[in-house]
């Protein structure tokens, strides 16, 4: 086995625990939340692999919790990213099974835009010879998150809206959506999206930019009936379809892209019309679902990819090296996610 390097380079974080802010998933200048470090090249303890990069994802979660405004606490001078792929090159004890090989991964706490990573053992999947280094990048955090999502509103009617539906996970929603015979409800906020968004499977698409938004989202909702709503936006209009929506609905929120705080206009509504607000946090779903149906749903997950029912649209390709100065502008591309290499 060829021998390890002492050290690696990584992107770091400057700053330690929470902001406090709630500022969104946006930046100006990547250099006010993170630098570039030469580390010790970690060892993996008990129940952990090393990781050998060959590629990272940046997703909204990556960037509020960069900023503090996530639901873990940062550590100054820790590698920052929490998803990626590679192959594994060492292992801790109780994790030997996964030496050598190519696996999808998930960090404890931050760890994926370095040129090695310590993952838990428990949340690396190995990958099939057919998935991309790119997919394979962007194969936990999204997908999963899309086939519990839209297994939850699978059991609550025949339609749900989904919110930024041009995200890479909104257009996952929506493909799995009208695969298993939903409606999908999209809400995006560019017109020259809307073919694209039917092509993935939304039945219904909406511009949120649009004046006549709100109405045109109430007989949307009178016809179709969504009980279930997966937003990633979080701001008033937020606020305005939930109300619109039937009784016993469910306004699932799931991310937080708008810095706006929406006010509750409609409280009787929780009371009267049995409707319910709550969050939804990959991390819960992992350490609550059992091992046999995670192990069917990352099968499915795979068998999408593999396939070429489901990919990952990409907008920018950045080395690692070259990160921290291009990461801001790389972000304002809103038309695939950025993908990180050594």
């Amino acid at each position: 086995m060829t021998a390890l390097p002492q050290t690696m380079f990584a992107t770091i974080l400057s700053h330690d625990g929470y902001s406090g802010e709630a500022t969104g998933p946006n930046i100006e200048n990547a250099g006010d939340w993170l630098a570039e470090a030469e580390l010790t090249v970690p060892e993996p303890g008990p129940g952990q692999v090393l990781v050998k990069l060959r590629s990272a994802s940046v997703n909204p979660s990556d960037i509020h919790f960069i900023k503090g405004e996530y639901g873990q606490a940062r550590v100054k001078g820790a590698p920052a990213g929490f998803e990626g792929c590679g192959d594994v090159v060492a292992t801790g004890q109780c994790a030997e099974g996964l030496m050598g090989q190519r696996v999808a991964f998930i960090t404890a706490g931050s760890g994926a835009w370095a040129e090695y990573v310590l993952a838990p053992a428990m949340m690396c999947i190995p990958l099939r010879p057919e998935i991309s280094d790119e997919d394979g990048a962007a194969q936990i955090v999204n997908p999963l998150t899309a086939m519990a999502m839209v297994d939850i509103a699978k059991g609550a009617g025949d339609a749900f809206v989904v919110s930024a539906a041009t995200s890479q996970l909104g257009k996952l929603m929506c493909g799995l959506g009208r695969d298993l015979g939903l409606k999908p409800i999209a809400l995006v906020r560019r017109g020259e999206t809307v073919g694209m968004l039917k092509d993935h499977g939304a039945a219904e698409v909406l511009v949120t930019t649009d004046p006549d938004v709100a109405q045109n989202f109430a007989e949307v909702s009178q016809s179709l009936k969504p009980r279930v709503f997966l937003d990633a936006v979080a701001d008033q209009l937020s606020e305005q379809v939930f109300c619109a929506m039937p009784n016993q609905a469910r306004w699932i929120c799931y991310g937080k892209l708008s810095a706006e705080l929406p006010k509750l206009t409609q409280m009787g509504q929780l009371i009267f019309m049995g409707k319910q607000i709550e969050g939804f946090w990959l991390t819960n779903w992992v350490t609550s679902t059992p091992p046999q149906d995670q192990a069917r749903i990352v099968a499915e997950v795979q068998a999408r990819f593999a396939d070429g029912r489901w990919k990952t649209d990409v907008s920018e390709r950045l080395a690692l090296r070259d990160l921290v100065p291009n990461l801001a502008e790389a972000l304002k591309k809103s038309d695939g996610k950025v993908i990180i290499t050594p």
